[in-house]
């Protein structure tokens, strides 16, 4: 059965920040991490201008330093849980960085990565929760190499580098929610 290359109730964003993932490399992982821009502010276009490459330098002064950065995600989940996606799953996305997990190096290869509207410390909203379980649902069907135990914080992949999606991300409830609502 072959694979979606979009989530059906997402909101299709441009990016091309993007690329062909290597030949035999599997997607295994999952990635949560967390944005906001300028950071602690949410729901503005930012975002959406930040993965698009089309970030004005000049709005914020916190812009200046990334607005040239080439970055992005496969999915993006603002405040209210609407799900936009960027990239579709069978591309690399340029979310993970120098990452690696357990001894495998560069997990753009072989991750799917979703962003939250937030901060470390901000807390997620229960829309984003409820739509993170969703398409963490989603992705599971699709790439079936992505367990429980694969799917993890940026800060798991990049420790020291990253520490998203923080302390405010509830992972045992997160997990248990997973877990009760997967399909037998």
């Amino acid at each position: 059965m072959p694979t979606a290359e979009y989530f059906a109730k997402s909101e299709r964003w441009p990016c091309t920040h993007f690329d062909d993932r290597p030949a035999n490399s599997p997607i295994s992982l999952l990635v949560v991490h967390n944005i906001s821009l300028p950071p602690g502010q949410f729901g503005s276009q930012h975002v959406k201008q930040f993965f698009a490459g089309e970030l004005d330098a000049t709005e914020h002064p916190y812009f200046a330093d990334i607005h040239t950065m080439r970055v992005s995600a496969h999915c993006f989940i603002d405040r209210l849980g609407k799900i936009s996606q960027l990239v579709p799953f069978s591309k690399r996305a340029w979310h993970a960085g120098l990452s690696s997990y357990q001894g495998v190096n560069r997990c753009n290869d072989y991750s799917i990565g979703i962003e939250l509207e937030g901060t470390d410390i901000s807390g997620y909203s229960d829309l984003q929760y409820r739509s993170l379980l969703e398409l963490t649902h989603f992705i599971m069907q699709q790439f079936p190499l992505i367990t429980l135990s694969r799917i993890v914080g940026h800060n798991d992949i990049a420790p020291g580098r990253k520490t998203d999606p923080g302390v405010g991300f509830n992972w045992p409830a997160f997990r248990q929610a997973l877990v009760k609502s997967q399909p037998i």
